[in-house]
Formats: structure tokens, sequence, C-alpha cells
């Protein structure tokens, strides 16, 4: 097969047909015309669309996983009842992409697979313990996200795999996320730092499981090690400031326009202090809409 300029899958085979001969995939296109449109990357000279592929635009449940189609955009992710209700976390990230516009156009593979460190679905993939599945002509594979992003707009992919979807264990009972980022407006905004939250309260209340990612503050999203020290004890201020702490020390942030890598660090502790708390409060069974960024008024509240 040669691929032509422009094709329309409407399954997979096709779309993996069309790979195997250099085509590249595109969904919404939001990352691909605005990189163009930047100058970043130039449009490749042959594309296969998998936005009408309809196994790809689906969310599917077993008694142990969640798969979440890589065509599944933004706006249905921040409104599903089974994300909102069950991975939240996911719920909020996808509530702040870009405008109304993208988020119903953007999809979570394409976010996935664009492997910018500031993207906001990436930190709740990770503390959930997510694979990204890669289908290609020889095959199928599941991978952990920290294995996918190998630097800022690098994936391990190969050029002839597509992401089909995202798969997550199911959450256990007394579970809650949330992910919070810092934003100078709210609108169009990209990510100056944020992190994703999901905890896990025993039947005392304690803390049974924490696990923490940070966005923008690494070539990669960055999982938070060494969250143990704050198990088995209540929530506490003692607790979240030792979450910040580990948070920011950890953080490996730059400089650039948007923000001092001096600031990012300090902010990504506030950050992550903030998302474990709600997280551990929706675990309580308190009802925080999404996202959280505007139930808490966490950013700037005037308009933009």
């Amino acid at each position: 097969m040669t691929a032509g300029p422009f094709l329309m899958a409407d399954n997979v085979d096709a779309a993996l047909a069309a790979l195997a001969a250099g085509a590249k995939p595109v969904a919404g296109g939001t990352d691909l015309v605005v990189g163009a449109r930047q100058g970043k990357d130039p449009l490749p000279p042959s594309l296969v669309a998998i936005d009408r592929i309809a196994e790809l635009a689906t969310i599917t449940s077993t008694e142990e996983t969640v798969a979440i189609g890589a065509a599944v955009t933004h706006a249905r992710l921040m409104t599903d009842n089974l994300i909102v209700g069950d991975y939240t976390a996911l719920a909020d990230a996808a509530a702040l992409v870009g405008s109304p516009a993208t988020r119903n156009v953007g999809t979570l593979g394409g976010n996935v697979m664009n492997g910018s460190p500031a993207m906001d679905t990436g930190a709740p993939l990770v503390v959930f313990g997510a694979l990204v599945e890669l289908k290609s002509q020889a095959g199928a594979r599941l991978v952990p996200p920290a294995n996918l992003w190998v630097g800022p707009g690098t994936t391990s992919a190969s050029n002839d795999e597509l992401c089909t979807a995202c798969v997550l264990p199911r959450r256990p009972p007394r579970s809650g996320s949330a992910y919070i980022r810092l934003e100078y407006r709210r609108a169009m905004e990209i990510a100056v730092v944020g992190a994703a939250a999901s905890v896990e309260l025993n039947e005392a209340g304690e803390l049974q499981h924490v696990a923490v990612a940070l966005t923008a503050v690494a070539p990669t999203i960055m999982a938070v090690e060494n969250l143990d020290t704050v198990l088995d004890q209540p929530m506490s201020d003692e607790v979240l400031d030792a979450v910040a702490s580990l948070a920011s020390s950890q953080a490996k942030p730059i400089s650039d326009l948007r923000a001092g890598a001096e600031y990012r660090a300090h902010a990504v502790g506030v950050m992550a202090r903030r998302a474990v708390d709600a997280a551990a409060r929706r675990a309580g069974g308190e009802h925080i809409p999404v996202p959280v960024n505007r139930a808490e008024g966490v950013g700037r509240t005037e308009r933009s």
C-alpha cells in the first residue's frame, strides 16, 4: 500500500496499513495544526484521519479495567459519569484543556502521543497506573507512560504504531483523585505547573495509598517518590507539608517566559499539596465539582 496525501480510515486495520506505508495519524488535529502554524513542525506529507473509527471513541469497562479509546474527546472525559465518578483527576484535567472548541475535537490519544511535559491529562494517567495501548500490523503492546514519554515531545512509539487506548485499573473503595494546575488566566492556558494525586483511605480514614505526579517541571511528566513516609496516618497539615516538600525537592524545572525554575519548584509543591488534599476529601465522600481549579478558586478568578 502506498499512502496518499490524506486517507479517511473507518477501521483500525486501515489506519495501521496507512501508518505502515508512512502516513501520520490525525484525530482532532489541535496539536498538529498549531505546530504547523507556529513553524515548529511542518505538516506531514501523508495523513490518515482516525476520528471516525468507532472503536477508538469508546469507553469500555470490565471487572478489572477501564479502557478509554484514543479518540475519546476531552469534552466527553470531563462529563462521562464513569470518568467523573471514579477517575476524577482525569476529568479535572480534561476540563482545563484549551477552549471549548479544542475540548470538543481534541482527544486523549492525541494528548498522550504529543508527549508534552505540560500536558494536563498525563499526570492523572500516571497516578492511576494507566497503560497505553499501541498497535501496529505486527501486533499490540501495553506501555507504561514512564516508558512511552522519553523527552519533551518525544515518545518511544514506532512510526507504524497507533495509540488505540489508555487502560486504567479499576479504582478501589474509599479512593479519590484530583488534578490541579497553576494558571495565570482561565482559558487557553498551558500549565505553568500542575499536580495530580490519587489517594486511598483505610476504614479508619488513614492514608493507605498516595500517588502524585507533576506537570511541567521535568522533561516528561514525573511521579513523586518516597510518598510511603506519609502513609498509615490521618490527613493533616503535616502530611500535606511533607507532600509539598517532596514534590518541590524532586522537581527539575527550567526557566522560560512563563515562569522561573525556582518559582516553578515552589509552586508545584503547593499544587501537589492542594491535589492531595482534594483527593483525600473526595475519597472521604466530599463532593468537589470538576474541575477542582474552579471549585477551589485556584488561579485567576477574574475574566481573562
